[in-house]
């Protein structure tokens, strides 16, 4: 039987992948929590935040089960974060989203850590996804369940967004750079996008909830959208005048294979098919957790487009010592009051 709180505070948090998107929004959850946190990560960087948030610790570590054993050991409880959605190479995937969680489940049974989290992908658990990042996904997120000696709860989102996604972020790009034309690949593929701090804080809660082991939760924001839908408001939010020009799936195929060559591989063939099924959930956000999921229009303008171009302007008034610029902002927009 494991009680309602699975051990006592303070706490010691290992964050696997943490040095990323997701990694800095519970690394900062935790800290507000009273816990410690280490952000176990492989590069040499990370979000300049982590590094100034008090009780977080960036350790460089490599990924293998002993060296992963070592950083475990006295922990309460570990997170992995760790994912790709393109692979450089072939068998990236399977290292990243199959062989990794058999390391960590191997290094927390060694180390003698109990409480696992482990973020998948929402419909990773299909009995036949589509694509080789969600069977890869799937795949891990068995391993870790199937760890029957673990305490393990497994965290199914749809797209993620936030401040600092690649998502919103990316269409916006995107869009700057397009010449007048915009043509979008599988445009009636469907999202529901949760916010990154309703996912922070979802993990956060569950640490004490003994409802939650051994179980996998799909994670959604309140509403649906086509990407059409969120092309179409990334344009009206961000002021861009382009046409859309929404492709077949001939078409998606054929730009997903050009895609996939250039730098960074924007769109790739596996993306394609990925996107064959919706990341939508079954039902709405897991009311264990006690979270009301933010929309989209709620938080994407505060970082986003126009609004986002009067913050950089209202730097560059400040740089040049504007003050009277800068307190009409500060009354016209309490946003700006935190600079």
């Amino acid at each position: 039987m494991v009680s309602a709180h699975l051990v006592s505070r303070p706490r010691r948090i290992c964050v696997v992948g943490g040095s990323g998107f997701v990694g800095l929004h519970l690394a900062a959850r935790l800290v507000r929590a009273g816990e410690r946190v280490d952000v176990l990560t492989r590069r040499e960087y990370a979000f300049h935040e982590l590094k100034v948030l008090p009780g977080v610790r960036l350790l460089q570590t490599a990924m293998e089960t002993e060296a992963l054993a070592e950083r475990f050991a006295g922990a309460d409880a570990v997170v992995n974060l760790a994912g790709i959605l393109n692979e450089r190479r072939r068998g990236d995937f399977e290292a990243v989203h199959v062989a990794l969680p058999q390391r960590i489940v191997a290094a927390c049974r060694q180390a003698g850590v109990q409480r696992l989290l482990h973020m998948s992908a929402l419909k990773a658990d299909m009995d036949d996804p589509p694509s080789r990042y969600l069977q890869s996904k799937g795949e891990g997120e068995r391993q870790v369940l199937a760890a029957e000696e673990l305490q393990a709860t497994v965290f199914r989102p749809s797209v993620i967004f936030g401040p600092e996604d690649d998502f919103f972020n990316r269409f916006d790009r995107l869009l700057r750079l397009s010449p007048g034309v915009f043509p979008l690949a599988c445009p009636e593929a469907r999202f529901a996008p949760v916010y990154v701090g309703d996912v922070a804080e979802a993990m956060v809660r569950a640490l004490d909830l003994a409802d939650s082991v051994g179980r996998g939760f799909e994670l959604c924001g309140p509403r649906a959208y086509s990407l059409r839908q969120i092309v179409d408001y990334v344009m009206q939010v961000g002021g861009h005048r382009r046409h859309l020009l929404p492709l077949g799936p001939r078409a998606s195929r054929l730009m997903a294979g050009f895609m996939e060559h250039l730098p960074g591989r924007p769109f790739t063939r596996d993306n394609y098919r990925s996107l064959q099924c919706n990341s939508l959930c079954k039902s709405r956000f897991p009311e264990i957790f006690g979270i009301t999921p933010k929309a989209v229009e709620a938080v994407v303008p505060g970082y986003l487009g126009l609004l986002e171009r009067n913050h950089r302007l209202s730097y560059l008034r400040r740089a040049a010592r504007r003050d009277e610029y800068r307190l009409i902002l500060r009354a016209e927009n309490p946003r700006h009051n935190r600079a």
